[in-house]
């Protein structure tokens, strides 16, 4: 393999952090190595920068730190040496730095009091811990004082004062009295910041004696009290002698009637206040008031709102309490205390500073011997801090000088390294509110080869799978790793081996003769090492014989087969599995070692039954499905869902449980199997109904368990074979306790939506999950492997807690804890989580494009540092397109395609790519938040192909002896085209195949000339084009010769005739020439320029319908034939006729005139039978007289002399059809003027056509009235005058 230079190398400084990134060496998490390998001083363990300690205790001040050789330990006290050996009271802990002060056995904790700082050192430089600073715990007793009583008016503000003693750390407050039980607190009485015990009006009840004000000191878990203080509050009222005895002049003087106040403040005073608060702490502020009716507070940001999720209120709304706050929190906030008389306020102007925190911090190097790279600190706060460095502990400005080394601000830049050039940097970001000190180290290692791989790993693989072989590897620099086959075997280069950056060499398709041993040699200046693996490639295991489809009746027998085939030295199992599922535990189904079979086959085996065949390389499966018909039916006994039960019945009643019972309803034949019990929760969810349990179904008692702070009904379902029965009536309801929560929020997740924060989201519990009023939620979260304290905030009963500020892509360790009202849920589990990912940093570099064939080629490229990623690897998209076809000069564009391959994949193939042609791709990796920059675009050409078919072939001209073929290129010629075949043959009259001749044509000829040809012959010709690769797919056509030397005959279209309607017209031509002409029609408007309209007419016909014509107007139409260039007929002009108003319905053909009809003939057949049968009777059947009443003068029916009925006849005369008369369309008589033509009520032409041309219509010319004597008809027979004749 070729020795890959450094990109450093060729770079200025100002990449250098590029270069650290792709030159830096990764060690190997290999312990044995890890032992091995040189390394300076890390701190994994220290003690907290404020460290307060109980002074009855041993004082342990951590210090522990790693490093090869291991480091030693030193520590300074106030900035001095702190020589540990020459004090009896301390002492260092074997092979670490924490010290342990004796305290418990005669030392003094404050004697230990300042500031520590540990220094671990070993030969490759030192780390030093923070400054920590020790500080005993204090509770100092409280100071007597004498307490007067307090004598108050009723409705007068009072104040009591706690004023605890100073302590460290200082001390929580409560009020109590002389039972030890708290103070009730209200919104007229609660418990300021301060401790003090603020009441905003006094009432009768507040007299007592045992006001006693409490601290708790944490750190020596101890109680200091101080001494009760009394308060009497009088009215005017009550007053009695005894009383006012004690009172002065002026107190009686002062003593008023209870009266009304408008709010004012009791803490903070006056109308501003500033507050300075630190970023990511808690800001408290708080407002008080006195006043009567005791006043309402309310909060209020000016020029901005409170910030959501952020924001609590405490102790009635007189504390705003803001979480993790930041820059963005600074500014007035406005407390607003208002009753009935009136408001006042004070307006809190709150500033936020920021301690330093991290931006980058700087990380740990390891570099090969004349490599580059950097150490980059960036901090932020409020204000600015100031970056100091130091070189293992001592200010760089005096430490000794390295000539690597270049200090630039936040940034140390090494160039050249050497091993001397080892050491541990510290950066010290500060300001006036805090510091942050980082170590990171310079590793620079020198090491030959190692090969971290077993020697002789066994690998196995399935033939035509990858087969990948490991050859871990460490070296400094680092090393070139080869490949060979066999002992003596030469170096494997190749498209079919691909060979890894981590040293794995990858056969993507292993065959049997890949079977072998592998050498792997690793080598750089410093030396050389190899290692030998053994790879077995194994046949697949197949299923030869697969389960196959069955259908089986009810109660039968059924059997599938699996019968396999593997490699010999490979064991398989057999497994059945049902609907992907193991097979039911029944002793009906008997696997047997090639089969399954299932006996007494039920309903409930119907489904599908795999076979699954696996061994410890590969696994292979095949299903059926049975379907289970029923057998011949026998009578059954009608079943049905059980009646619901009843009487439903709550004994038993306690907190967490309860006694249910009921009386079942009627089975109906089928028993009952199973009772479910459901409840409804009237609190939280009334009208919802909840599954919660079910017993057998010969049980009518039941304990159900019950949740706190629920309102229950139940009802009671039956169940049978059948189906489950209608719910039963709604036991009466029971309403249990509240309790603290018992579960915590369920789906705890953690997701960052944007690079600097971490979105916590978590399933929130439902409405009787609550066990109790005020649920809400403690979030907490801290970063993992660092160590830090949790970070906690109450929220209200949401879903979702967003913490901004967070580096990208981190793990943390999240945890929700659900609370309400009466105390917390258990501890939650913690749960690990990301924050917010970011798009990728770098693109895939070392892109090589293999080109297999001329539509497939293979891309591979080097993975990215995972740390470039910065998220979830999702995997890479390969983007790739045609930039030309080397076969055409003509460019046009084409859109991109896109593949993506999954997970950290380094290769892929690119199909369907177009032979010949110039191709550009470039490739990307991808992550949850998308695809960060593209390698440079790589530029392969794909060879030559076969081409495509010829885009036509015509024949044309034929004579008695010859042919003439022309041709077009192909459209996708896929190289350069060498030339043409023509191959052709006779075909007689059986259609049978003479012999084939074949003709080689240049590739820049587009016609030929067939000579010599048998005349009036029939022959196939077949046509392809060639490039080098080979041939393409060939067309085919037939062609006549001509029967002899007489004239050709041409084709001709004669006598254009048109019959023209409103709408439309019929064109009909005559046609002489070949067969097989295909015909169309063009028209237009006559005397218009508009271009001619173009009509295809279908199959070979010699007629045409055109529609959608103007009514009233010229047109001009003519006839030509499809492939027969500028041939036509003559043009032919005809009219369309004009619009008519309205159009008369042809009545004829409606069909309940027919029914009509035929009614009305069925009357007059009865009628005339009845006559028939009177007259040979003898009677009599006045029908002329009738007729004569009733006598219609168009219509004479009977014969003067005989009183038969006479005959009807047709007397139109069918003239011919003559051009623009007009025909009726309706063929609608009127009774009123049936002698009229019929022509007036039309609109047609001489006759109507269908689409095909065929004639349909009658036509019929106005005629004369016959002569009134005569006994015909003056019409045609039409059912209309039928009808006429009979009324």
């Amino acid at each position: 393999m070729m020795k890959k230079k450094s990109l450093c190398a060729s770079r200025a400084s100002l990449v250098l952090f590029l270069c650290q990134m792709i030159s830096s060496l990764d060690v190997p998490l290999d312990s044995k190595l890890l032992e091995e390998l040189s390394q300076p001083p890390t701190i994994t363990q220290q003690s907290p920068k404020d460290y307060i300690v109980d002074p009855r205790e041993n004082i342990v001040i951590q210090c522990e730190a790693k490093g090869k050789p291991p480091p030693s330990f030193s520590w300074t006290r106030n900035g001095t040496h702190f020589d540990i050996d020459k004090d009896a009271q301390v002492t260092m802990k074997p092979n670490s730095g924490t010290l342990v002060i004796n305290i418990m056995n005669g030392g003094k904790a404050e004697a230990y009091e300042g500031v520590y700082q540990c220094t671990a050192r070993n030969e490759r430089g030192a780390a030093i811990s923070n400054n920590i600073v020790i500080r005993p715990s204090r509770s100092p007793l409280w100071t007597k004082e004498k307490l007067e009583p307090n004598h108050v008016r009723e409705g007068d503000s009072l104040v009591l004062h706690c004023r605890p003693p100073v302590g460290l750390p200082p001390p929580i407050i409560f009020w109590m009295d002389n039972a030890f039980q708290r103070l009730p607190q209200s919104e007229r009485v609660s418990q300021g910041l301060n401790g003090d015990l603020y009441f905003s009006n006094v009432q009768p009840e507040d007299t007592r004696e045992d006001y006693i004000c409490y601290a708790r000191f944490n750190h020596t878990q101890t109680i200091q009290q101080k001494q009760p203080i009394s308060v009497k509050v009088f009215s005017m009222d009550s007053l009695n002698d005894t009383i006012a005895a004690n009172l002065s002049d002026t107190d009686i003087y002062g003593a008023k009637p209870v009266t009304e106040r408008q709010p004012v403040l009791l803490t903070p005073t006056g109308s501003t206040s500033t507050k300075v608060e630190l970023r990511g702490n808690v800001l408290l502020l708080e407002c008080i008031a006195a006043g009567l009716p005791t006043p309402v507070i309310r909060w209020i940001k000016e020029g901005g709102e409170l910030p959501a999720n952020r924001t609590f209120f405490e102790n009635f709304k007189k504390t705003l309490k803001i979480t993790d706050v930041s820059e963005a929190d600074s500014g007035n906030y406005k407390c607003i205390a208002r009753n009935t008389l009136g408001s006042a306020h004070h307006v809190i102007s709150v500033t936020v500073k920021a301690a330093p925190y991290w931006i980058t911090a700087p990380r740990n190097l390891v570099l090969s011997p004349g490599e580059h790279g950097n150490l980059i600190c960036r901090a932020n706060g409020n204000p600015k801090p100031d970056i100091s460095w130091l070189a293992n502990g001592v200010p760089i400005a005096i430490a000794p000088e390295d000539p690597s080394r270049k200090v630039d601000g936040d940034t140390i830049i090494f160039s050249h390294v050497q091993e001397r050039s080892s050491a541990v940097y510290q950066c010290n970001a500060s300001n006036e509110y805090g510091y942050l000190l980082a170590n990171a180290f310079v590793n620079v290692l020198a090491e030959p080869p190692r090969i971290l791989t077993p020697a002789n790993k066994l690998y196995q693989v399935i033939a035509d799978s990858p087969a990948l072989l490991d050859c871990a590897y460490f070296g400094s620099p680092k090393p070139e790793i080869e490949w060979f086959k066999g002992v003596k075997g030469s170096i494997l280069r190749g498209n079919e081996y691909v060979f890894h950056d981590n040293g794995t060499l990858e056969i993507p398709v292993a065959q049997k003769d890949s079977t072998g041993t592998y050498t792997c040699v690793a080598r750089n200046e410093l030396g050389k090492t190899q290692n030998e693996v053994q790879l077995e490639v194994k046949d697949p295991t197949m299923i030869i014989k697969q389960p196959e489809y069955k259908v089986i009746q009810r109660y039968g027998q059924v059997s599938f087969e699996c019968i396999i085939k593997h490699d010999s030295t490979l064991s398989p199992t057999v497994i059945w599995l049902k609907d992907n599922d193991e097979l039911p535990d029944d002793e009906r189904f008997l696997v047997g070692k090639d089969n399954l079979t299932i006996m007494n086959v039920t309903d409930k085996d119907d489904g599908t039954y795999t076979c699954i065949v696996n061994t410890t390389l590969d696994s292979v499966s095949a299903s059926a499905v049975l379907t289970v018909v029923a057998a011949p039916p026998t009578p059954a006994i009608i079943y049905a869902r059980p009646n619901p039960p009843f009487d439903l019945e709550l004994t038993g009643q306690l907190e967490r449980s309860i006694e249910l019972s009921w009386i079942p309803g009627d089975e109906n034949n089928s028993p009952i199997t199973s009772f479910v019990i459901e409840y409804e929760d009237g609190l939280h969810e009334p009208g919802v109904w909840h599954y919660q349990t079910e017993v057998p179904g010969t049980q009518t008692t039941v304990q159900l368990k019950l949740s706190p702070y629920v309102n229950y009904s139940f009802r009671v379902i039956a169940v049978n074979e059948i189906g489950r029965s209608q719910p039963s009536e709604p036991s009466e309801q029971y309403l249990t306790k509240s309790a603290s929560p018992d579960e915590n929020p369920s789906n705890v997740q953690g997701i960052g939506s944007e690079p600097d924060n971490l979105v916590i989201t978590w399933e929130s519990l439902k409405g009787f999950q609550s066990n109790g009023p005020g649920l809400q939620y403690k979030v907490s979260w801290r970063q993992k492997d660092v160590d830090d304290e949790w970070t906690s905030v109450i929220v209200a009963n949401v879903s979702k807690y967003i913490v901004s500020g967070t580096p990208t892509f981190v793990p943390y360790e999240i945890k929700v804890q659900a609370l309400n009202d009466l105390g917390y849920a258990p501890e939650p589990s913690v749960v690990i989580g990301h924050s917010g990912e970011d798009l990728p940093m770098v693109a895939p570099g070392n892109v090589q494009v293999f080109v297999i064939n001329s539509t497939l080629a293979k891309v591979h490229w080097d993975p990215v540092p995972l740390k470039t990623v910065r998220g979830h690897l999702q995997g890479y998209k390969v983007y790739y397109w045609k930039v030309q076809s080397l076969s055409r000069r003509s460019r046009r564009h084409v859109e991109k395609k896109i593949l993506t391959f999954r997970g950290n994949k380094t290769v892929g193939m690119l199909p369907g790519l177009e032979p010949y042609s110039s191709y550009k791709l470039n490739v990307r990796v991808v992550n949850g938040k998308g695809e960060g920059p593209a390698s440079p675009d790589k530029l392969f050409r794909t060879p030559e192909g076969v081409p495509g078919s010829p885009s036509f072939l015509k024949i044309t001209n034929p004579t008695l002896d010859s042919l003439t073929l022309e041709w077009g290129s192909p459209t996708h010629p896929n190289g350069v085209l060498t030339s043409y075949i023509l191959k052709f043959q006779p075909i007689n009259n059986t259609h049978e195949l003479g012999p084939l001749v074949e003709i080689r044509i240049p590739a820049n000829e587009s016609s030929l000339i067939l000579k010599n040809l048998n005349y009036s012959t029939r022959y196939k010709f077949y046509f392809n084009a060639q490039t080098s690769v080979g041939s393409g797919n060939q067309i085919t056509e037939e062609a006549v010769t001509i029967m002899d030397e007489v004239q050709p005959l041409y084709p001709r279209i004669r006598n254009v005739t048109t019959a023209a309607a409103e709408t439309y017209a019929n064109i009909s031509w005559e046609y002489e020439g070949p067969d097989h002409a295909n015909f169309y029609v063009e028209y237009g408007v006559a005397g218009s320029k508009e271009d001619w309209k173009k009509e295809i007419v279908n199959g070979s016909r010699s007629f045409f319908v055109l529609k959608g014509l103007t009514p009233g107007t010229t047109y001009k139409v003519r006839v030509g034939a499809e492939g027969l260039s500028g041939f036509r007929s003559s043009e032919d002009v005809f009219e369309t006729g004009p619009a008519m108003a309205s159009r008369q319905v042809d009545i004829a053909t409606q069909g309940w005139f027919i029914g009509l009809m035929c009614a009305v003939a069925l009357l007059i057949l009865i009628l005339l039978i009845v006559c028939f049968i009177r007259r040979n009777k003898g009677g009599k059947y006045p029908v002329k007289e009738k007729e004569d009443a009733h006598a219609d003068p168009e219509i004479q029916p009977m014969k003067e002399d005989d009183g038969t009925f006479g005959e009807y006849s047709d007397a139109e005369d069918h003239k011919p059809l003559k051009k623009g008369s007009r025909t009726p369309s309706d063929r609608t008589v009127k009774k009123e003027d049936s002698d009229d033509s019929l022509v007036d009520y039309g609109e047609g032409v001489n006759g109507q056509f269908n689409e095909d041309g065929s004639f349909i219509g009658q036509y019929s010319g106005k005629k004369e009235k016959e002569p009134a004597e005569g006994n015909e008809s003056s019409e045609a027979p039409s059912p209309v005058n039928a009808m006429n004749s009979f009324v």
